[in-house]
């Protein structure tokens, strides 16, 4: 069973769109540490490196190595996937980096995850566009699948995600409930039993087309014309192990 669990990536991992009652991101890296602690008959430790809005080079060149120095039995990845949404990207340069990222990782004793984001096109502009390159990223992580000490999750093919009631609003993130269908995926990958999860979800009213591209759509857009990214300026919201939040 294991007992120090660590997490890379984007705002994907760090749980943006599922907040706790403070309004701190929680998300299911959280949901999966937690179900982890519960199955665990020995002291348990996590450890969430991920930082929304980074693209995949700051996340193997930056988090996986101090992921690393903590020395955790399971490490999950997860990035990319802000680089295909960029004008110009090479899946298969990408797809190679990540691969020697988790032969890096499992030389070091760790068992690896890799959980692929939930597939987001149906609901964004450009979605057609955007899915031809996500599906291309999937079907090279599906074929790490076999490589030893690595489990792969697939979200991006599974339909349920095309329910727009596990979106947030920006429709780019999963909210309480896309969160908890991740949770449940990561779990049941690592026969693990699903926790409880209480407390009532509070769905968003959705916006119109317009609103939302008002709202969500056009700042996330001057962003990336101006190279800025939401999570700059932001640190990891627990980059040493600790104990999993109740």
């Amino acid at each position: 069973m294991h007992t120090k669990f660590a997490v890379i990536g984007d705002s994907f991992a760090e749980g943006v769109g599922d907040e706790w009652p403070d309004g701190s991101p929680r998300g299911w890296a959280d949901l999966v540490a937690g179900g982890l602690a519960a199955a665990s008959d020995r002291t348990f430790t996590y450890a969430n490196l991920a930082i929304r809005g980074k693209l995949l080079a700051p996340i193997l060149d930056d988090q996986l190595p101090a992921a690393l120095r903590l020395g955790p039995d399971l490490l999950s990845i997860s990035g990319g996937n802000n680089d295909i949404l960029r004008p110009r990207v090479s899946i298969a340069a990408n797809a190679r980096r990540i691969m020697a990222g988790l032969d890096a990782a499992v030389r070091t004793g760790t068992d690896v995850l890799f959980v692929t984001v939930a597939d987001m096109t149906r609901h964004l502009p450009l979605g057609r566009l955007i899915r031809r390159r996500g599906d291309e990223y999937a079907d090279h992580i599906r074929s790490w699948a076999d490589r030893p000490n690595v489990t792969v999750v697939d979200n991006w093919t599974d339909a349920g995600f095309q329910d727009l009631a596990l979106w947030a609003p920006d429709r780019l993130h999963l909210n309480t409930l896309g969160h908890r269908r991740v949770a449940a995926n990561v779990l049941t990958a690592l026969g693990v039993p699903l926790p409880t999860w209480d407390g009532a979800v509070r769905l968003a009213e959705r916006a119109s087309t317009i609103e939302h591209l008002r709202v969500h759509v056009l700042p996330w857009v001057g962003r990336r014309l101006t190279g800025r990214s939401s999570g700059d300026g932001r640190t990891p919201k627990s980059a040493t192990l600790g104990p999993v939040r109740e």
